[in-house]
């Protein structure tokens, strides 16, 4: 009874945040726009990754304070990871995954810093890195925080560094989770 109670609870913060978020939105600061991103990190235990993504950008912003404003984009990624430590069972992981990213933008200026973060879900190809070290389970929970900016003419380009954490969150042991470093660039059509 409890437990049902505390969902219920759950479920009507969630919808009350996202009526508040959906209702307090402005017209949109540009019309929506596509992105490509490239992005290369490391790891560690030998882990590099290159990773591609489609980058959705909507064009919704809210709450402009200070000349800055917050904004949601969604991305989409393949990624690829390059296992170097010595004894790997899979030398080479692939990664699919999907992303809602919540930014903190400049409004104006031909440079455009801001601050991201979001969390995402990922599908691994495996989970054994080595006989020692495992993630456990296919599906992984991808959290991560970045700052970059936006920049050129007509803002087609941005480039960024963000730190980003695996875990399936304790849904299977053991769950050792990895932590990336990693720069992007993104081209904006």
């Amino acid at each position: 009874m409890r437990n049902t109670r505390n969902a219920v609870v759950r479920n009507l913060i969630s919808l009350t945040i996202f009526a508040s978020v959906a209702s307090a939105a402005q017209d949109a600061p540009a019309d929506s726009h596509y992105g490509f991103q490239f992005a290369a990190g490391v790891a560690d235990h030998g882990v590099r990754k290159a990773d591609i993504g489609g980058v959705w950008d909507p064009g919704l912003g809210w709450w402009e304070v200070g000349g800055y404003y917050f904004t949601l984009v969604g991305e989409a990624h393949v990624a690829y990871w390059d296992i170097w430590e010595r004894g790997a069972t899979h030398s080479n992981i692939w990664e699919f995954g999907l992303t809602p990213v919540f930014r903190v933008i400049k409004s104006t200026g031909r440079i455009r810093p801001y601050v991201e973060a979001g969390v995402g879900v990922r599908l691994l190809s495996h989970v054994r890195e080595t006989e020692d070290r495992t993630l456990s389970s296919f599906f992984q929970f991808a959290d991560m925080a970045g700052v970059g900016a936006q920049f050129g003419e007509h803002q087609s380009y941005q480039a960024g560094f963000r730190f980003q954490h695996l875990s399936n969150a304790g849904i299977k042991h053991p769950n050792p989770g990895i932590n990336f470093s990693q720069i992007y660039f993104q081209y904006n059509f």
